[in-house]
């Protein structure tokens, strides 16, 4: 029921995760990322302490696969799960438990993993795959043009409710943690449309919180 992709931009070192699903509110449970580390998604049957865990790997040292290969023995009941992983090196690694539900596939490439379960076509993991290859610009955008090629693809069996896109780089929070909880119409168009609104204001977000009186005006009523 989910479908989703991690990612790293080899010329910034920035990390993404863009996941969307049938079922509510999953990038609560799915995206995880940690700038300078990597970015994971736990998926199927989700376990969000996968993701977490995974990271805390990675930022000791393990590659992306030696992180999936440490949850596949001591993760629990790993059939049932799907892990997605690329580390700061830019490799990436994939865990699809046997028990993964319906259809489901999975394809990487340097600085991307893609997978899917539930999914209407067997393909959609390495269509996006090549999509986010195609894409130029911004993580983000190209995160977004995966999300959009694994819709073209044929997506999931049945229609997608929500969608999340999460961004890291070099400061401890998100700089981007957008959202489409519920939506009855399609996620992924909602969550291209936030990105755009968004992304242009990204770098004034950051730069609010390192150094407030070095911030572009917030154009609202009250502004200094």
């Amino acid at each position: 029921m989910t479908f989703s992709i991690v990612a790293r931009c080899a010329s910034t070192g920035m990390f993404g995760v863009a996941v969307s699903s049938s079922s509510p509110a999953v990038a609560a449970r799915c995206a995880h990322a940690r700038a300078g580390v990597g970015a994971v998604a736990s998926q199927n049957v989700t376990d969000p302490r996968l993701g977490r865990r995974a990271l805390d790997l990675m930022a000791l040292g393990a590659s992306a696969a030696e992180a999936v290969a440490v949850l596949r023995q001591t993760g629990g009941p790993m059939e049932y799960r799907q892990v997605l992983a690329v580390d700061a090196g830019g490799l990436s690694a994939i865990h699809s438990g046997p028990k993964a539900l319906g259809t489901w596939a999975e394809a990487r490439a340097e600085n991307v993993a893609c997978g899917g379960n539930l999914l209407a076509d067997a393909g959609v993991p390495q269509a996006m795959v090549d999509a986010f290859g195609a894409a130029t610009g911004h993580l983000g955008d190209r995160l977004i043009a995966a999300m959009r090629a694994a819709l073209a693809a044929g997506g999931e069996a049945g229609p997608v409710h929500s969608a999340g896109l999460m961004l890291v780089r070099e400061v401890a929070w998100p700089v981007a943690d957008l959202r489409v909880d519920w939506t009855e119409s399609c996620p992924i168009a909602a969550l291209a449309a936030l990105w755009d609104l968004y992304k242009p204001q990204l770098d004034a977000y950051v730069t609010r919180a390192l150094d407030p009186a070095a911030a572009p005006s917030y154009g609202v009523p009250g502004d200094l």
